[in-house]
């Protein structure tokens, strides 16, 4: 565990995460300097508080010099990479990511999971699993609990979400297992190019020893590359994996443990979830589950909001809100998934700069139109011109009316926007809850007509 008492412990932003490290660090007798750019007014009433509780809490904060003289920096998942941070190390200073920071004060064994899109439903699958199998379970990090809440406590497994941005300093950072569930571009707005962007991603690896995991789909070289990083065992997951779906048999298969599950007893539906679960099974048994807890969850468990979840359906057509798809390969996995043949996609906010192809490819297979919002209206356009017809709206209010006016009965309508919500929307949650609204008061006024 790492000695604090006595040395200056400065902590970059003041959401969940720094707030979080900041109060494990008071606990350990460090010296705090809390620090956030935001002007104080902008800040959460649990980051003000930390004035009372010990910290010296500092907004609008423009210092460098403070970064430079700690002994030790917690670094904010949201805290983009500056300067200033590399200057500090090259000074002495111990620079860490909140993850890394929160993980030198636990001991259990910790389950990390990541990937570009899938992540929050398989940490909720295996986290239920553990659960269910009598496990006291801490389930956390990027799946909204910071790590830093489990300092102390007396888990039994540490079942993490786990992002890029979490993985950018974490230099001893060591899941007992790791699944990476599959890399497709995201973030290009804050990384040079993809291989620095899967790189991060892969750091979940680097440290695993041969008593770990390394948890990968099968026949995915990049990924098996990343996972190499370390000397985990690999297991693999997917169609001919160690743990895979058998279309024949309308099963996922454990073959490493002589298990089948069913597909028609799995609650979560949708054709990727099943690499999800897939990979939650695999990640839940080298953990510890059993296969009866197993069983029990894949019965019961019926996703997480905002995930292509069913709304309503709406004169022979249905809605599914599928807000959390902030990435092109996400959303292209959302409409792959669904059951119906065609699809009118609402889609658009602020752009990540990622390549649009394979979203104007899906489209020009299974869609019926895309209805385009937010700032990257215009650059989704132009990808996806001559694969699908195009409409444009200004609030989701507009979109969900002009995408009823477009779907035929038997189609579809999804939200599932490619981008991240900052331009239009507090959050994704806050997007995702105005496009319900907007499809609940659409259902209401066609049960009164």
């Amino acid at each position: 565990m790492m000695k604090l008492a006595g040395k200056t412990v400065v902590v970059v932003g003041l959401g969940e995460s720094g707030v979080a490290a900041t109060l494990l660090a008071l606990a350990q007798g460090a010296d705090v300097v809390a620090v956030d750019s935001a002007p104080d007014e902008r800040l959460s009433q649990a980051a003000r508080d930390l004035g009372a509780k010990g910290a010296r809490v500092i907004a609008g904060w423009r210092d460098d010099g403070i970064v430079k003289r700690a002994d030790v920096v917690v670094v904010s998942p949201g805290v983009p990479p500056i300067a200033i941070f590399d200057q500090a190390s090259e000074s002495g200073s111990l620079v860490l990511g909140e993850l890394e920071f929160a993980s030198r004060f636990v001991d259990a064994p910790i389950v990390a999971i990541g990937g570009t899109n899938g992540k929050s439903t398989t940490t909720a699958l295996v986290h239920e699993m553990l659960a269910a199998s009598g496990k006291k379970s801490f389930v956390g990090a990027n799946f909204g609990r910071p790590l830093s809440l489990a300092a102390g406590q007396p888990y039994d497994v540490l079942v993490l979400e786990v992002s890029s941005f979490q993985m950018e300093r974490a230099p001893t950072f060591r899941p007992r297992v790791a699944v990476l569930l599959n890399i497709t571009e995201d973030h290009l707005d804050r990384y040079p190019s993809f291989l620095d962007y899967a790189a991060a991603k892969g750091n979940m690896f680097k440290n695993q020893t041969s008593d770990d995991v390394a948890v990968v789909p099968k026949g995915d070289s990049p990924i098996a590359r990343e996972a190499a990083r370390g000397d985990g065992r690999m297991v693999t997951f997917g169609p001919g994996g160690d743990v895979g779906t058998d279309p024949a048999a309308q099963s996922v298969v454990d073959r490493l443990r002589g298990r089948s599950y069913a597909v028609s007893d799995i609650r979560l539906r949708g054709t990727h979830n099943l690499l999800n679960v897939a990979a939650a099974i695999a990640c839940a048994s080298e953990a510890g589950a059993g296969p009866e807890a197993i069983g029990r969850v894949l019965a019961s468990f019926e996703g997480l909001p905002h995930r292509t979840s069913f709304v309503s359906e709406i004169r022979g057509v249905k809605y599914y809100d599928d807000s959390k798809g902030t990435n092109v390969g996400a959303a292209v996995s959302a409409i792959k998934g669904l059951a119906e043949s065609r699809v009118v996609l609402i889609a658009g906010g602020r752009d990540k700069r990622g390549d649009y192809g394979p979203l104007a490819a899906e489209l020009a297979a299974k869609g019926r139109a895309v209805v385009l919002i937010g700032e990257a209206a215009s650059r989704i356009a132009d990808a996806v011109k001559g694969s699908v017809e195009i409409a444009h709206a200004t609030s989701m209010d507009q979109a969900v009316t002009l995408a009823s006016t477009l779907a035929a009965p038997g189609d579809a309508v999804l939200l599932s926007p490619a981008c991240s919500s900052f331009d239009m929307f507090r959050d994704y949650k806050d997007r995702g809850d105005a496009f319900v609204r907007a499809v609940r008061a659409m259902t209401a006024e066609e049960r009164r007509a």
